[in-house]
């Protein structure tokens, strides 16, 4: 295996280790993913792949953030305390983002399936 492709994967574990929730994002895209790719909507798989990659990208930049200034600094400090809130709001709004992507989906593929 290609040393990028193992500092990728390694690097995921790690994200899905440090943060549940990370996890738990992933598995419901991918379930509205094979929901749009299923029902050949390929501009809604696409729009979701993107908002999903996107929020990935944001909580895994998040997960390096907290654990650079866990390394930096172990005791509690507020400087490190400020960095860490600041990147857990672009989570939270990251979430947010997605969340709206997914429920917008939810609703049309439902309006569409009652169509049907």
């Amino acid at each position: 295996m290609p040393r990028k492709v193992r500092i990728f994967l390694s690097g995921l574990r790690f994200a899905l280790r440090h943060d549940r929730s990370v996890a738990l994002q992933m598995i419901i895209s991918v379930i509205v993913l094979a929901i749009s790719f299923g029902l050949r909507e390929w501009l809604d798989f696409v729009f979701i792949l993107v908002v999903t990659g996107y929020m990935l990208i944001i909580e895994i930049f998040n997960s390096a953030i907290e654990a650079l200034c866990d390394y930096v600094q172990p005791e509690h400090d507020p400087r490190i305390g400020a960095i860490k809130d600041v990147a857990a709001a672009a989570v939270g709004i990251s979430v947010l983002i997605w969340v709206g992507a997914l429920l917008f989906e939810v609703i049309r593929i439902v309006t569409l399936l009652q169509g049907n």
